[in-house]
C-alpha cells in the first residue's frame, strides 16, 4: 500500500466523527495506530490524548494518596517519615519528569514529521541515560538516608523509624524513572492509552501489597512503614517491565529494537540540552517544596504530617489536570513538527479552558468538605492538631486552583514546544524569588504559623499563571526548533 493511500485512509477515518461517549471508548482503548492528531477536529484530538492521560494521573494519584492512607493508621512519626521522604524524592522526581519532558517533546516532534525511527532512536537513548543516572542516585540514597531524613528536620523517631522507609524509596528509584521516561515516549506518539494500563497495572499491586506488607496480613511480614515503600516500588517496578514490553513488540505507534539501543553521543546530547533546562525547571519547583517542609518542620511533626496529608489530597484532583497538560503538549510538539503553530496555540487554549471547568469544581468541593475529606486520612493515631493542619492546607491551597488550570497548561505547552528555557525563567522567579521569602515572612515574621505556608503556596502558584499566559500570548514559542 502506497503512503498516499494509507494518508487517504486515514484522513477519511478521521472524517467520520462518533459520538462523545464512542469517542470515549475509543479513546481508553487507543486510538487507531493511523490516527493522526495534527488533522481535523482539535477538541477530538484533545479528547483522544487526555482521557487516557487524566486516567493514568488519576492512577499516580492514587499512589499519592493510598500509602499516606493506610500509614495514616500507625501513628503521625510514620506520616511525617513519608511526607519528609518524598520531599527528598523531589531529586528523583526531578530528574524523571526533567528528563521525560524532553523525551516528549523530541518523539512529538519526530512524530509530527511522520519519521517513526528517528522518534524510536530518541526514545531508546533517553532510556539508557535514565537508567544510568538514577543507579548514581539510588546508591547514595541507601548510603545517606539516615543522615537524610535528619537534615530534612525529622525528629529522632522519626530517624529510627523511618530510615528503612527512606532507602527503600531512594534505592528503587529506577523504577519511577523508567516508569515516567518510557509513559513519556507512548505520550509523545500519542498512544497515552498504553501508559494509562501501565499505572492501572502498577496501582493494583501496590493497593494489594500495601496492607499485606505494612501490617503484616496472612503470610507476609510487619513491615510498618517500610512495608509501603516495598509493596510501591514493585508496583511501579512491575509496570515499568510491563511498559518496556509494550515498546519493543511491534505493531504500535513505535517499536523499538537492539540497534536503536546503540548510543548515540549527539542525540544524547541533544536530550541532555533539552532537558537539562527542564530538570532545572522541575527542580526550581521541587526544592521550593522542600524548602517549604523545612520551615514547617520548624513547628513539629504535627505540621508537617497535616502538610503531608493535605497535599497528598491536593495531588490527587491536580494530578489528572496534568493529563490534560500533557495532552496539550504533545498537541503543540506533533503540530509544530506538521508546520501547523496556529493549531498548536488553539489546542493550548482549548485544552487549558476544559482544565479550568475540572479544577474550578474540584476546587470548589474542596473547600467546602475540607473537613471530612481530611478526616478520612486522619485517624485517632495521628491526632485533632494533624487534623487541622491538613484541613487548612486543603482549604487554602484550593482556593487559588482557577489559576492552576491555566498555569499548568501553559507550562507543559512551552515545553511541548521544546521552548524549556522560559517556564525555567518563571519557576525561578515564582518559587525561589517569591514563594519561599513569602512563606517565611507570613509564617514567621507575621506569626501566621503554617497556614502562612498555605498561602503562600497559593499566591505563588497564581502568579506563575498570570506571568505564563502573558508571555504565552508573545508566541516566540512557535519557532523553537527540536
Amino acid at each position: 500500500m502506497s503512503e498516499s493511500t494509507e494518508v487517504l485512509e486515514t484522513a477519511e477515518a478521521q472524517a467520520e466523527q462518533p459520538g462523545l461517549f464512542a469517542a470515549v471508548r475509543e479513546a481508553i482503548r487507543g486510538a487507531h495506530p493511523k490516527y493522526d492528531y495534527t488533522e481535523g477536529s482539535i477538541g477530538r484530538a484533545i479528547l483522544l490524548l487526555s482521557v487516557p492521560m487524566v486516567l493514568e494521573m488519576l492512577m499516580e494519584s492514587v499512589f499519592v494518596v493510598w500509602d499516606i492512607y493506610m500509614v495514616g493508621h500507625i501513628d503521625k512519626e510514620a506520616v511525617a517519615t513519608v511526607g519528609l521522604t518524598e520531599s527528598m524524592m523531589t531529586i528523583v522526581y526531578t530528574l524523571a519528569i526533567g528528563l521525560s519532558i524532553g523525551t516528549t517533546a523530541m518523539v512529538a516532534r519526530r512524530t509530527g514529521e511522520h519519521d517513526p525511527e528517528a522518534a524510536a532512536h530518541t526514545a531508546a537513548q533517553t532510556l539508557v541515560l535514565g537508567l544510568l543516572l538514577s543507579i548514581v542516585v539510588g546508591a547514595a540514597g541507601v548510603v545517606l538516608a539516615p543522615r537524610l531524613l535528619a537534615g530534612m528536620g525529622g525528629e529522632a523517631a522519626v530517624v529510627e523509624r523511618g530510615s528503612n522507609f527512606t532507602r527503600v524509596m531512594l534505592g528503587c528509584n529506577a523504577s519511577v524513572v523508567m516508569l515516567f521516561l518510557i509513559n513519556a515516549i507512548f505520550r509523545g506518539v500519542g498512544d497515552a492509552a498504553v501508559a494509562m494500563r501501565v499505572l492501572w497495572l502498577a496501582n493494583a499491586i501496590n493497593i494489594v501489597l500495601g496492607p499485606c506488607l505494612i501490617f503484616g496480613l496472612g503470610p507476609f511480614p510487619e513491615m510498618g512503614v517500610t512495608g509501603a515503600a516495598v509493596a510501591t516500588s514493585i508496583g511501579r517496578g512491575t509496570g515499568a517491565l510491563f511498559a518496556f514490553s509494550k515498546l519493543v513488540r511491534p505493531g504500535g505507534r513505535i517499536t523499538l529494537s537492539r540497534r536503536h539501543m546503540s548510543l548515540d553521543p549527539k542525540v544524547m546530547a541533544r536530550l541532555v540540552r533539552l532537558s537539562g533546562n527542564a530538570t532545572f525547571q522541575v527542580f526550581v519547583g521541587m526544592a521550593s517544596w522542600v524548602g517549604l517542609t523545612r520551615i514547617l518542620s520548624s513547628f513539629g511533626s504535627a505540621a508537617v504530617a497535616g502538610n503531608t496529608i493535605g497535599l497528598r489530597v491536593i495531588m490527587f484532583a491536580l494530578l489528572p489536570s496534568w493529563g490534560m497538560s500533557n495532552a496539550a503538549a504533545t498537541l503543540v510538539g506533533q503540530s509544530l513538527g506538521a508546520g501547523k503553530p496556529e493549531r498548536a496555540e488553539a489546542a493550548v487554549w482549548r485544552a487549558s479552558f476544559y482544565n479550568m471547568i475540572f479544577l474550578g469544581a474540584i476546587g470548589l468541593v474542596f473547600v467546602v468538605f475540607a473537613d471530612p475529606i481530611v478526616g478520612f486520612f486522619t485517624h485517632a493515631a495521628a491526632g485533632e492538631e494533624v487534623h487541622a493542619y491538613g484541613r487548612a492546607c486543603l482549604r487554602i491551597i484550593a482556593c487559588g486552583f482557577l489559576f492552576y488550570a491555566y498555569g499548568m497548561v501553559i507550562t507543559q505547552s512551552f515545553n511541548g514546544a521544546g521552548d524549556t528555557r522560559t517556564p525555567t525563567i518563571i519557576n525561578l522567579f515564582v518559587f525561589w524569588l517569591w514563594e519561599i521569602p513569602l512563606a517565611y515572612v507570613l509564617a514567621i515574621y507575621f506569626g501566621f504559623g503554617p497556614n502562612g505556608v498555605f498561602l503562600a503556596v497559593t499566591i505563588a502558584f497564581s502568579t506563575l499563571a498570570v506571568v505564563s499566559a502573558l508571555i504565552f500570548r508573545r508566541g516566540r514559542w512557535k519557532t523553537r526548533r527540536v
